[in-house]
């Protein structure tokens, strides 16, 4: 097999056989002479071996064949598919890396078999990415020649190499320049991949959803950490979700590990350093490390004190019937977005006031023109639908990228919030009908298509829904507004970490200048948080809580930074004072999952927008990030008797006008007051 052009071949060993006299078939070749290479391709390293007359015919690769039960054997490519070679095969997304559990087994050979050429001999061949290498068995010294065993990751077991000319511990010398290997304490016979300490690899494994994405840990050289970080790098540009899902913060500490180096001088290096790394993964971001002249000044600001937040309970059907008048029409959408966003909503309404919130159905609309709407939503949704349904097979050969949507949503489907009763178990309408959304989502908006991560976005919705149609048309409304998190060039993210960034360093400069000094400034660890809307970090009906809040957009914009900043600033002083470093910082992070107060938080929020509001000196960038109109008041200076320039912020009355409504707090104890003013003047909650 000659290497691609952009490739090159690092170890190559011929008389590398492959032997089969265990088979229980008589008419099998008993020993099989192949040649083993291992290839630098751009930033993968791939071991492949092959027989030796075979080294031109990719339709022997051996690859894994799913069934429905993700039970997969080993079988070859069929020839048709051989076009697509190895560029398909080293892929992140091919078959061969999404194995969970495998049999190697050589089937049967018979007339027309593919694993047959006309010469009747049988042809065997595998490659695999050395990241998915998981440990190497050799054989006991003065046993026989030396054979090698490869055991890639969820024990997936390659047949044994025998190395019949010796020589097979160059190849361990070769692959040492990529990945540390040690013996296992168990059995000497076995070299481990990648060792390391067993507490810090199980609180990184905690951060993987994919257990395909392994990274070393610990001491290597230079060229093995260089090589590494740039390999998922390159995966996190080409999809964040699965690199942020998969391992981002393996990629973040293992680039920060690779470029300090082992020199004790340079274990604190210059954030500019890593700014110039990052904006090589993620293009266009820029957070400054180092505070702007005058921006200390800003920082110092009296926020005054912090108000306490009283939340009330969920919006009752009562209340919604009698905020409409006898034709359907919402009489005060204003208020009833006050009300949601102080309590959420009881869950019997979600399934009609979701469309509201989403922007499916229009506020001032009657009750005979959602119908009409809904009947040609219908229509053209199942217009979509036909689209790729009626695609043929001859069709999808030629349409690469539709095949790429259909496998993508295929396998995240078959992984989304299975522990929740609507989408459990095999076969199960939900997850057909998470599907069909997606492909047809894809039909909708075929440019972007489909991004793992979506269907994150769209069970929540569906479950609420219960609707196929009402489910797709809220879910296309959602992904208008997070439509840049999922685009190529990650706008939405880069955006929002470069706002959040301002919004933190605002509210409590000395915990950002913390954060800066073990490299955790660029806050990559709320990444996830911020990609999916923390579908991630809390339980599946909070999170329905905490997105109707959201969608009410308020109390002002870009709420959910805020939420962020009350997150991290609950969790501020742990992390402070148990001197956690980069590492901890993102195992704590990471750990929060699931333990999150949603009502807690929401308190905490509200009560940092209510503060910034109170404030009269807040900075433009702040006012930018949560959409507050500023005005420039001239004020003398005290200092110089100079006139200076002092930004007021002002907020629309309509958002904060003075409303009564049943409180309680958020322990869910009601509140001996009943009802709870909003003061318009002050833009401050208290109870009356």
């Amino acid at each position: 097999m000659a290497a691609p052009a952009s490739s090159k071949v690092v170890y190559e060993q011929e008389g590398v056989f492959i032997h089969s006299s265990c088979a229980k078939n008589d008419d099998q070749d008993s020993i099989i002479s192949g040649v083993l290479r291992v290839i630098e391709q751009e930033a993968e390293v791939i071991v492949d071996w092959r027989p030796s007359d075979d080294t031109l015919d990719s339709s022997n690769i051996l690859c894994a064949g799913k069934d429905s039960s993700s039970v997969v054997e080993w079988t070859q490519t069929p020839k048709e598919k051989s076009p697509r070679g190895l560029d398909h095969q080293n892929n992140y997304e091919a078959e061969w890396d999404m194995v969970n559990t495998v049999s190697f087994k050589k089937k049967p050979r018979s007339n027309g078999d593919a694993t047959t050429h006309a010469n009747g001999e049988s042809k065997w061949s595998f490659q695999f990415n050395l990241t998915d290498l998981k440990s190497i068995k050799q054989n006991k010294e003065g046993m026989g020649w030396s054979y090698l065993v490869f055991c890639l990751k969820d024990d997936v077991i390659l047949p044994a190499l025998h190395f019949h000319h010796g020589d097979s511990k160059l190849l361990i010398v070769s692959l040492e320049k990529y990945v540390v290997l040690c013996e296992s304490p168990q059995d000497k016979r076995i070299l481990l991949v990648n060792c390391q300490n067993k507490s810090l690899s199980q609180s990184f494994e905690n951060l993987l959803d994919e257990p395909t994405y392994g990274l070393i840990q610990g001491e290597l050289l230079d060229r093995r950490k260089t090589f590494w970080a740039v390999h998922h790098w390159k995966k996190l540009k080409k999809d964040p979700y699965t690199a942020t899902m998969g391992g981002f913060s393996k990629v973040t500490n293992y680039i920060f590990d690779s470029l300090r180096g082992s020199d004790p001088s340079t274990q604190q290096r210059p954030p500019s350093e890593m700014a110039d790394f990052l904006s090589d993964a993620i293009p266009g971001l820029k957070i400054n490390q180092q505070e702007e002249p005058g921006f200390e000044v800003i920082t110092r600001i009296d926020l005054g004190k912090r108000p306490d937040v009283i939340r009330r309970e969920p919006v009752s059907a009562e209340e919604w019937t009698k905020n409409m008048d006898s034709e359907g029409r919402i009489l005060d959408a204003d208020f009833i977005k006050r009300m949601i966003f102080k309590g959420g909503l009881c869950h019997a309404l979600r399934k009609e006031v979701w469309k509201f919130l989403l922007g499916y159905f229009p506020w001032h609309s009657t009750r005979e023109e959602r119908t009409n709407l809904q009947r040609r939503k219908t229509d053209e949704y199942f217009r979509m639908k036909l689209q790729w349904k009626s695609v043929s097979d001859e069709q999808e050969k030629r349409n690469s990228r539709l095949r790429d949507y259909k496998s993508l949503i295929e396998k995240d489907v078959n992984r989304t919030d299975r522990t929740n009763k609507f989408y459990e178990g095999q076969n199960n309408p939900g997850l057909i009908l998470l599907h069909d959304i997606l492909m047809t989502y894809c039909m909708y908006d075929f440019d972007l298509g489909y991004v793992q991560g979506m269907s994150d976005l769209l069970s929540p919705v569906l479950y609420v829904m219960e609707n196929e149609v009402d489910a797709f048309w809220c879910f296309v409304s959602y992904m208008d507004q997070m439509h840049e998190n999922f685009e190529e060039q990650m706008q939405g993210m880069k955006t929002q970490l470069i706002q959040l960034s301002t919004l933190l360093r605002f509210l409590d400069s000395g915990f950002c200048s913390y954060l800066e000094s073990q490299d955790s400034g660029y806050l990559y660890f709320c990444f996830r948080w911020l990609l999916i809307r923390f579908k991630r970090e809390f339980s599946f009906q909070d999170i329905l809580r905490l997105w109707e809040v959201m969608w009410t957009e308020l109390p002002c914009q870009n709420f959910h930074l805020l939420i962020c900043c009350a997150i991290l600033e609950s969790e501020k002083q742990q992390i402070m004072d148990k001197h956690y470093g980069f590492n901890e910082i993102l195992k704590h992070i990471n750990e929060l999952s699931m333990k999150i107060d949603v009502e807690d938080i929401l308190c905490k929020a509200e009560a940092i927008s209510i503060q910034m509001m109170n404030c009269k000196e807040l900075p433009q960038a702040v006012c930018e990030v949560l959409g507050m109109e500023t005005s420039a008041v001239t004020t003398p200076d005290s200092d110089t008797g100079e006139d200076e320039s002092v930004t007021v912020m002002r907020r629309s009355s309509s958002t904060y006008q003075n409303i009564s409504m049943p409180v309680t707090a958020a322990n869910g104890t009601r509140d001996n007051a009943q009802h709870m003013a909003v003061t318009h003047s002050a833009q401050r909650l208290t109870p009356t």
